[in-house]
């Protein structure tokens, strides 16, 4: 039996989109607006908010380790709205390498404060709208990561697998409230996010005092690009294509997958024996 779709235009639903100043955010953040959607599109730095604003889109300044910052895009969410939050996307992360045992203790805050912490803080800000309108979406973006760890990604694994158990309790603690919540786990997809955790590689890790150096000297290798091309890397569009059908279907799923590492690991982590499976991924590593 087919699975009935909402009007896919969006029908002036209002939903608030974060991280939303390249890559996955700002791709579905323009294609949601093509579609009906009124959007609240958040982002960091003043020319990013500005950029968000020539295209047409509404945009407000969101740091997820900052509270007020928070309750002013839900403030902002609820006035484009006229008074209602149809749907949360939750998207701007950012990706910490390195080994568990050269993470000092504050950088791996720093990668919750931004991929968990605040992500459950903006969530709890927008239930009692959608609770009070009688139904919502809220939707996060995960990661393969959140279900299999590759090495030497540790704190990045660390806060997408705890957002993935959240995430589904949410799922489970909302049920019969018309309030829907769905996890999209994408693999490699074209962004900046690369680059981005480039820097923060850098700024971080003692990459020539570690017992890992030579890990990382490939890993350095890998992120800037002397390794060739990963031939499985898709556009944001693929995330795209699935959150339109979070937010839409009568039917959400609680799981999304994209890209084909995505959905390989998904099927190798059921059937695999632990030993099979821990050398795909220090292979990968």
């Amino acid at each position: 039996m087919r699975r009935k779709v909402r009007d896919m235009s969006g029908a002036g639903r209002t939903i608030l989109i974060t991280g939303c100043s390249s890559g996955i955010g700002l791709h579905c953040a323009r294609r949601l607006a093509e579609d009906g959607w009124n959007v609240v599109a958040t982002a960091r730095r003043d020319e990013d908010i500005a950029m968000l604003g020539d295209l047409g889109l509404r945009s407000v300044y969101l740091d997820y380790a900052e509270s007020p910052s928070l309750e002013h895009a839900v403030a902002a969410t609820l006035d484009a709205g006229n008074g209602r939050i149809d749907a949360l996307f939750n998207n701007g992360a950012y990706g910490q390498a390195g080994a568990v045992e050269d993470l000092a203790t504050d950088v791996l805050r720093r990668q919750f404060e931004a991929n968990f912490f605040g992500w459950h803080e903006l969530t709890r800000r927008v239930l009692p709208h959608m609770r009070q309108a009688g139904g919502g979406r809220i939707v996060h973006c995960s990661s393969i990561l959140g279900f299999v760890p590759y090495p030497w990604r540790g704190a990045y694994n660390a806060s997408k697998f705890a957002l993935e158990g959240l995430a589904s309790t949410l799922r489970l603690e909302l049920h019969g409230s018309g309030i829907h919540v769905s996890l999209i786990e994408p693999g490699p997809i074209a962004s900046k996010f690369t680059q981005n955790g480039l820097r923060h590689f850098i700024e971080n890790i003692d990459i020539e005092g570690s017992v890992h150096a030579a890990a990382y000297q490939r890993q350095l290798r890998r992120l800037n690009g002397a390794s060739g091309v990963n031939r499985f890397r898709l556009p944001p569009e693929a995330v795209y294509v699935k959150l339109r059908h979070a937010l839409t279907s009568d039917r959400p799923k609680a799981h999304y997958r994209v890209t084909v590492p995505t959905h390989f690991m998904a099927v190798a982590k059921r059937l695999l024996p632990q030993t099979v499976l821990d050398r795909i991924l220090i292979r990968s590593g």
